[in-house]
């Protein structure tokens, strides 16, 4: 039988390192600007960015419920990513 080609497919080594950390009640309930330099990471929840954007950073253009719109160039394109904001490290 042919295995899963999923999105997370190859990347549960990556991911089972990051499960170990639990996240803290600031952690969820931070807060950020529109116009925010913020850096991608993988934090365990319900939904996660795809993991070919881990690491990346962009700029927060919006907010959507309670989840933040986030501009990411990639190669020579722009696209535009909801995010949650557990996700997200504010770049200083």
């Amino acid at each position: 039988m042919r295995r899963s080609l999923g999105k997370l497919s190859k990347r549960t080594r990556l991911l089972r390192r990051r499960s170990r950390t639990s996240l803290s009640v600031s952690q969820r309930l931070k807060q950020l600007a529109v116009g925010d330099e913020v850096h991608l990471t993988h934090m365990t929840s319900r939904s996660m960015p795809h993991p070919r954007y881990r690491g990346r950073t962009g700029t927060i253009v919006g907010k959507q419920g309670s989840a933040y719109l986030v501009r990411i160039a990639d190669h020579n394109m722009i696209k535009r990513l909801v995010i949650e904001g557990v996700h997200l490290t504010k770049v200083i």
